[in-house]
């Protein structure tokens, strides 16, 4: 009972002592359970042929349940390997090059002498990551219009014929993987670059002295002191190679049926299906195997880092 009581007294003492932290955390806490956790329930709607008798409860209960038969059509189309395919290899390409460029710019704009014109440059290339894929994909179709884009209007002033760049294929894993760069690298440069300027300065000044020339303070010194930071951020990519940007793959190709080998992801596939059966349980079902896989390639990514250096795993 002794035992107990102290116990007991320790965790309201700890609540107390850490009462400020906890005040500011509860909004966040309960932002969690409402939106994250207490949706948890509708799972069940991947194992069941979800049918509208009623609100979501009643349609919940009364929907009839099919186990496993709504995975089925991830895998039961024709184009399910092509879809796999896509969605992987794009999200490693974004992957890598989502770590790659951001960390150059990070680097080339800690570098600047002109702090006014590096938050200029800052500033510009963190716009495109407010604009929507719509916006963005009307701003493309300006220049790939087969009849009056800029791009055919550059082509027919050197004697070259047209492309229909909406039906030609080859051309659309580079547009997209472009434009993924050009919307996103700027929000990847703040967090690099915020890491960057939290580096103790006084590192470089030793290098300095050292004779060190700036290759090798960013070699020796920046780079491994990011390292942590990349590793989180990887770890945390990994998790969503199954899930692809709806608006980059749907709204920027303008749902081109020919681009479909190139362009059709996990997400639009599913989306599509949804469309025209009208089948929720199978919507479901996806986007449980995509959180699935999510979760299990987020706990193999850390268990490996955790290995190598157990310094920058997660946990």
């Amino acid at each position: 009972m002794h035992d107990k009581k102290v116990k007991k007294r320790g965790f309201f003492s700890k609540l107390k002592t850490n009462k400020e932290l906890l005040i500011l955390s509860a909004p966040g806490a309960v932002w969690f359970f409402l939106f994250a956790y207490l949706p948890l329930f509708g799972i069940l709607v991947a194992f069941k042929k979800y049918r509208l008798s009623g609100n979501f409860f009643q349609s919940l209960i009364s929907s009839e349940f099919v186990g496993l038969d709504n995975f089925k059509f991830l895998f039961s189309s024709g184009d399910a390997w092509i879809i796999l395919r896509n969605t992987v290899l794009y999200n490693v390409a974004f992957i890598v090059l989502g770590i790659v460029l951001p960390v150059i710019v990070a680097l080339l704009l800690n570098e600047l002498k002109n702090k006014g014109m590096a938050k200029i440059y800052q500033s510009s290339m963190f716009l495109p990551y407010f604009l929507s894929w719509v916006v963005v994909s009307y701003c493309v179709f300006a220049f790939l219009n087969p009849e009056k884009g800029y791009f055919n209007a550059v082509l027919q002033q050197f004697g070259q014929d047209s492309v229909s760049w909406y039906t030609e294929k080859k051309y659309w894993p580079f547009i997209i993987i472009f434009m993924s760069q050009w919307k996103g690298v700027g929000y990847n440069t703040v967090v690099y670059l915020a890491s960057i300027c939290g580096i103790d300065k006084t590192y470089y000044e030793a290098a300095v002295l050292d004779g060190a020339t700036k290759w090798q303070q960013i070699k020796y010194i920046t780079l491994p002191l990011l390292r942590p930071v990349i590793t989180i951020l990887l770890i945390m990519s990994i998790g969503g190679i199954f899930k692809a940007d709806f608006g980059l793959f749907y709204q920027l190709p303008k749902d081109s049926g020919p681009l479909y080998p190139v362009t059709n992801v996990l997400d639009t596939y599913i989306f599509r299906a949804l469309k025209t059966s009208g089948e929720i349980g199978m919507s479901s079902a996806a986007a449980l195997f995509q959180s699935t896989v999510g979760f299990v390639l987020i706990m193999i990514a850390n268990k490996i880092v955790s290995k190598v250096d157990s310094e920058n795993a997660l946990f």
